[in-house]
């Protein structure tokens, strides 16, 4: 009776098993969503996102035959909480930390890197030429952002950091003397502080913080992270990285977000 029972569970599952060994045909995907020209809000369609990195993993996705959907979910830090529970399978963009992947598995190579600096004040600058020089001044970023595991852990240790929900925020705390300074990526906080019509009251102070390779990074916790799909989307970054692709629509994007 107990073989029967047996019998009937094990065929039970053999459905459930077919699924999940079935590829995924349609990723989700997200990312910061103030973060032109990589990533912002479509102005037609609130719900999605636009920008470089959503042109690279929709070209990703085409050449491998699969659809999908770069959305929007909120603001970067609930961003980074829907793909690391599962709900979003795709990071379009993330820099790469011990603590990250432990979940997330990046897609291998970088497509592009960005520099993280410095912005204060015009006329409320101060001198600045290596880390150890922000000590004793408060700075703004951002929930959960990272500048490179290297600085992130100086940071920690050495400096006063307030983190805010938006880049929107840090920057407006910057502009109300709450903070000395912001560290943000450099071509998003040019289009914000346009966006903001302060483009002429900040500066950025060189030299970067730092210079950090951009990635993809699949959620552990989605159904649709395969070691087959992983190695597709690699061997297909690669090609893209060959034909300078991400420089290619970055440059696009830089024009398209102004």
């Amino acid at each position: 009776m107990i073989k029967g029972w047996v019998g009937l569970l094990c065929l039970g599952l053999l459905p459930l098993l077919a699924m999940a060994a079935e590829p995924c045909k349609r990723l989700t995907a997200t990312g910061n969503p103030e973060y032109p020209p990589y990533l912002w809000h479509d102005p037609l369609d609130p719900h999605h996102l636009i920008g470089a990195n959503a042109d690279l993993v929709t070209r990703l996705a085409n050449s491998l035959g699969l659809e999908i959907d770069v959305l929007y979910v909120g603001p970067w830090s609930r961003a980074q909480e829907e793909v690391r529970t599962g709900r979003v399978d795709l990071m379009a963009g993330y820099f790469i930390t011990d603590a990250r992947q432990q979940q997330m598995d990046f897609i291998l190579p970088a497509f592009l890197y960005t520099p993280s600096v410095i912005w204060a004040r015009r006329g409320h600058g101060f001198v600045y030429g290596q880390w150890s020089d922000l000590q004793g001044l408060k700075g703004g970023t951002l929930v959960n952002n990272s500048h490179g595991q290297p600085f992130d852990a100086y940071a920690k240790q050495h400096l006063t950091l307030e983190a805010v929900p938006s880049a929107r925020q840090a920057f407006e705390k910057l502009m109300h003397g709450r903070s000395d300074y912001v560290i943000y990526e450099q071509y998003p906080g040019l289009a914000l502080a346009r966006t903001l019509g302060i483009d002429q009251q900040v500066l950025v102070l060189q030299p970067p913080v730092s210079s950090e390779g951009l990635y993809l990074a699949l959620s552990k916790a989605s159904p649709c992270n395969q070691p087959a799909l992983r190695e597709a989307l690699s061997r297909a970054m690669q090609q893209l990285n060959a034909q300078e692709v991400p420089q290619q629509l970055l440059k696009l994007n830089l024009e398209r977000s102004r």
